[in-house]
């Protein structure tokens, strides 16, 4: 609907400017849409807004649209659409799977690189907006079309492996699969880091290790997959509790990358751009200066010959484009990364990896704050987190909730429910708070059935659903046509026919936040319409009506937080 509206009114202003303009439509609270694109073009057409407002709408071919087209103020035009057409639209929707969403129409191989934990580490909470977001991404870029492949790089390589391997050795490998088996990868990580700091014998068995790796010694490697195959079994249990996407399939880690970083050095030297910086291969890409203005290398090898960060990042950069064939590279990473991020996306520029219609993206967000005193969320300890932690604490909340608010919801659907509420309660609050901003994980306020929540969306759902228990005969799409005879239920309907031009905003920018706004004022144009307007007590068409206005409220608002990862429970 809003996107039929602004394909004529680009036209009508493209007749009266004389160039295309950008129509800006928008809901309105004196229409059901207004644009007030013609305030811009006064200047440079020498009349009135109001004028230029005039001239636009005689223009403009609205009548098979619009029952009243009217300028008003200086210079809006206001819209209200015909109730013949809405009315098609509405029927057209619910008889469609995908609610009147039309898939991309350019699809693409998109790669999206998220979560991305450090084996023999736990997941802390740190890791947890990269993961939702990144999960998000995937999901609503799938139902788009696209192909999307899932990149979870994490990091199993490098120096600290050393030591790791040898305090499994100390402890023996059975012992040590038990220990990060049960999920203690911290305490496992820690005993080793506290032997390296302490023992100087530990410390060069350690870094002798650490070159046994790399040189691909057979036990040493046997003992390194051990490492990892238990980290990886820690990580899925906790993707299988927050209910993400990512599987083993999905791993990329470090070590992938390990043969392929002689060809990133010798590939940018082929192009002129690798230097020697005390010691270490840099490359200074292109719009990088440093706080005294000179420019920043970027160490891709270093004086040791050992490589970094930055060779392993262009070694994924050049694979995602040159081998997965991604035309969109998303990397779903913390903003504190930006600057490392845009100087890699620059180097690939400069060698031609990089070139359109391939282009690259910092998918950024902000960080995790306590409700206590607002700074980055830590245990008691002051060490980060635990991710599994925080999901039990939001788990058992919710099932205490639960417990209260239906204690005659049956006894074995109680732990879905709660499992549903709790986790998306976590994920809702941190897609609305906005990927760049900071925001307080605050489990009393993500858990109430009240404002805009998880809880509260998910239970107008499952409100709705009960409304079908009790119908027994729904609508029949032969003879239902949409009868809008209440304000309310005209305000439902435009907020259902939204939903189209939301997906196609947010595929673009990741701005997930739109989507939440989206689905909540959804949930609170349903919750008026459920007030005023009786639904099964209504009679004949006006009944049949109604009841196509919540099953399509239903079934977008499953949809919707589908796509944000989130379960829609049927009862609650």
């Amino acid at each position: 609907m809003e996107e039929l509206l602004r394909q004529r009114l680009a036209a009508g202003f493209e007749a009266v400017a004389g160039e295309p303009v950008d129509p800006v439509v928008r809901r309105s609270e004196r229409a059901d849409f207004q644009s007030d694109a013609a305030l811009g073009l006064s200047s440079k057409l020498a009349v009135t807004p109001r004028t230029v407002a005039e001239r636009v709408v005689a223009a403009t071919r609205l009548d098979d649209m619009c029952d009243r087209v009217e300028v008003s103020g200086p210079g809006f035009i206001n819209l209200t659409v015909a109730d013949s057409l809405l009315g098609e639209q509405l029927v057209a929707a619910y008889s469609d799977d995908r609610l009147g969403v039309e898939p991309d129409q350019r699809p693409e191989i998109i790669a999206v690189d998220y979560s991305a934990p450090n084996a023999a580490k736990e997941m802390h909470v740190g890791h947890l907006r990269s993961t939702i977001i990144g999960d998000a991404a995937v999901r609503l870029l799938q139902w788009q079309g696209h192909t999307v492949i899932r990149q979870n790089h994490i990091g199993e390589w490098g120096t600290p492996f050393g030591m790791l391997i040898e305090h499994l050795l100390d402890i023996g490998e059975a012992e040590a699969a038990h220990e990060l088996s049960v999920g203690d990868l911290n305490g496992f990580y820690r005993a080793a880091r506290g032997k390296f700091d302490a023992d100087l014998a530990f410390q060069d068995r350690a870094r002798r290790r650490v070159v046994a790796l790399q040189a691909g010694e057979q036990v040493t490697r046997r003992l390194w997959q051990t490492l990892v195959a238990e980290s990886k079994k820690y990580f899925d249990t906790v993707y299988e509790r927050l209910g993400v996407l990512l599987t083993d399939d999905d791993y990329v880690g470090e070590s992938f990358y390990n043969d392929q970083l002689e060809s990133i050095v010798t590939e940018l030297d082929s192009h002129g751009i690798l230097r020697i910086s005390d010691g270490a291969r840099c490359v200074f890409p292109a719009g990088f200066l440093n706080r005294e203005g000179n420019p920043l290398p970027l160490i891709v090898q270093k004086s040791d010959g050992g490589f970094g960060y930055a060779a392993t990042d262009l070694a994924t950069i050049r694979r995602r484009i040159q081998v997965l064939h991604a035309t969109r590279l998303l990397y779903v990473v913390g903003a504190p990364q930006s600057q490392h991020l845009q100087m890699v996306f620059q180097v690939a520029r400069e060698v031609w990896w990089l070139a359109p219609p391939v282009r690259a993206e910092h998918v950024a967000h902000g960080s995790i704050l306590s409700p206590e005193d607002g700074k980055m969320l830590r245990t008691r300890a002051g060490a980060s987190a635990k991710l599994v932690d925080l999901l039990d604490a939001a788990v058992t909340r919710a099932r205490a909730v639960i417990d209260d608010r239906n204690p005659d919801l049956l006894t074995q659907m109680r732990a879905g429910v709660a499992q549903a509420v709790g986790i998306g309660a976590i994920k809702y609050a941190d897609l609305s708070a906005g990927r760049l901003k900071d925001y307080v994980f605050d489990l009393d306020h993500m858990l109430a059935f009240d404002g805009n929540t998880a809880p509260y969306l998910q239970y107008a759902h499952a409100r709705i659903c009960s409304i079908f228990r009790r119908a027994v005969i729904g609508p029949d799409l032969e003879t239902t046509r949409m009868l809008l005879t209440e304000p309310v239920e005209r305000t439902l309907a435009i907020q259902l026919l939204g939903f189209g031009p939301v997906i196609g905003q947010v595929a673009g920018t990741l701005e997930f936040q739109r989507l939440v706004h989206y689905l909540y004022d959804l949930a609170c144009a349903f919750t008026a319409f459920y007030e005023r307007c009786p639904v099964l007590r209504a009679d004949g068409a006006v009944r049949a009506s109604r009841l196509v206005l919540c099953d399509l409220t239903a079934r977008t608002l499953r949809t919707g937080l589908g796509l944000l990862g989130i379960e829609s429970p049927d009862r609650m």
